[in-house]
């Protein structure tokens, strides 16, 4: 975690497992490198939160060729009790509905590519309801 000027661990909303599991369903053959990078962690800590999701049944891995390739398993549940109900496939859709949005080749006449704002981009949740 990154310190902030008093020395202070900061937090973040999304735990440091579901901003693997947002790598692995933006790009199934990232390298665990560019997992630790893009999340903020070393590549050790993405190892290991890695084997925790094969564990627990979330993520399934195949070796192809010199690469691994990464199968999240949407229709799960989620694990704590306050999301009873909740597959993961839902937050990860959540958490993915913007940026799929401006991803490359998602380009459109209703979906803006890299650098364009969608016409609401400035008003608030509250604002557009």
């Amino acid at each position: 975690m990154r310190m902030s000027r008093n020395n202070r661990k900061t937090w973040t909303f999304v735990t440091n497992h579901t901003q693997v599991l947002l790598c692995l369903a933006q790009d199934p053959h990232v390298r665990l490198r560019d997992v630790a990078d893009r999340v903020g962690i070393t590549e050790r800590a993405a190892q290991r939160i890695l084997a925790d999701l094969v564990e627990a049944g979330y993520v399934d891995r195949a070796r192809i060729g010199r690469r691994n390739a990464y199968t999240i398993k949407r229709d799960l549940a989620m694990r704590h009790v306050a999301q009873l109900g909740h597959e993961i496939g839902d937050l990860l859709d959540l958490l993915t509905s913007s940026e799929r949005l401006e991803s490359p080749g998602g380009e459109g006449p209703d979906r803006p590519g890299r650098g364009q704002r969608r016409p609401d981009a400035n008003r608030s949740a509250v604002a557009a309801r």
